[in-house]
C-alpha cells in the first residue's frame, strides 16, 4: 500500500521512506503541501497519509482540509507530524480531517501501529464502499425492473435495453439470474388436454 510523506525536512522523509520500505510499504514523497496535493489528485493516490503539520506555503492543515473536501479521493487515512509546542494546531487538524497525530522525534515503532491501525481502516472502508455500490447497482436494476416493458401483444415477447426482442422466459432469465422450469396450469390442461383431465378427475372420484 501507498503511503504519501509531506513534510519540508528532507531528513524526516529519508528516514520514514527507509522505515516504510522496511515494513512493506510503498512511500511516495513529497517536499510540501502544494505537491503532496498534486499527488493526492492523481489517479492511484495514496490511501496512507502521514503530514507534517507546519509546512511552507500549504501546511498540513490545509492539506487534510482540502483532502477531506474533494470527495473523489476516496477513503484516506491521515496522520499529522507535530512538534510538541504544535499541540493546539494538532487540536485543530482533527477538526480540518486528520485521523490520528504523532509527537516528532517520533519512535519508529509507535508510528508502524498507527500505520497499521491507518490502514486496517482503509481496507475496511474501501471494501464497505464496494459493498455499497454492489447494493446500490442491484437496487438500479430492481428499479430498472418497475418501468414500462414492451410486450409483443401477438406473441408475448418482450423487446430489452438493446432494441432486441426475446422471448418472456428468456428475458425473465437473464435479468432475474433465476432457472425457469416449465409445467402446464390446470386451465391449460383443461383446455388443451380435456380427455387427460377428465380422466384424471375421474380416478380422483373413485379413489374418494
Amino acid at each position: 500500500m501507498k503511503v504519501l510523506v509531506a513534510d519540508d525536512d528532507v531528513d524526516i522523509r529519508r528516514l520514514l521512506s527507509r522505515v516504510l520500505v522496511g515494513w512493506g510499504y510503498e512511500p511516495v514523497m513529497a517536499s510540501d503541501g502544494a505537491e503532496a496535493l498534486e499527488i493526492m489528485r492523481a489517479p492511484d493516490a495514496p490511501q496512507l497519509l502521514v503530514l507534517d503539520l507546519m509546512m511552507p506555503g500549504i501546511d498540513g492543515l490545509e492539506v487534510c482540509r482540502r483532502v477531506r473536501a474533494e470527495r473523489a479521493i476516496g477513503p484516506v487515512y491521515i496522520i499529522i507530524l507535530t512538534a510538541l509546542d504544535d499541540m493546539r494546531n494538532t487540536v485543530e487538524g482533527f477538526k480540518t480531517g486528520a485521523d490520528d497525530y504523532i509527537v516528532k522525534p517520533f519512535v519508529p515503532a509507535e508510528l508502524k501501529v498507527r500505520i497499521e491501525a491507518g490502514r486496517r481502516i482503509v481496507e475496511l472502508q474501501s471494501a464497505l464502499s464496494g459493498k455499497v455500490a454492489e447494493l446500490q447497482g442491484v437496487v438500479d436494476h430492481v428499479k430498472g425492473l418497475h418501468g414500462i416493458l414492451p410486450v409483443c401483444a401477438y406473441c408475448n415477447s418482450v423487446r430489452d435495453e438493446s432494441e432486441t426482442w426475446k422471448r418472456f422466459d428468456e428475458y425473465l432469465t437473464e435479468q432475474m439470474a433465476v432457472e425457469l422450469s416449465h409445467g402446464i396450469c390446470p386451465d391449460c390442461a383443461a383446455e388443451h388436454f380435456p380427455q387427460f383431465t377428465k380422466s384424471v378427475k375421474e380416478k380422483k372420484s373413485a379413489a374418494d
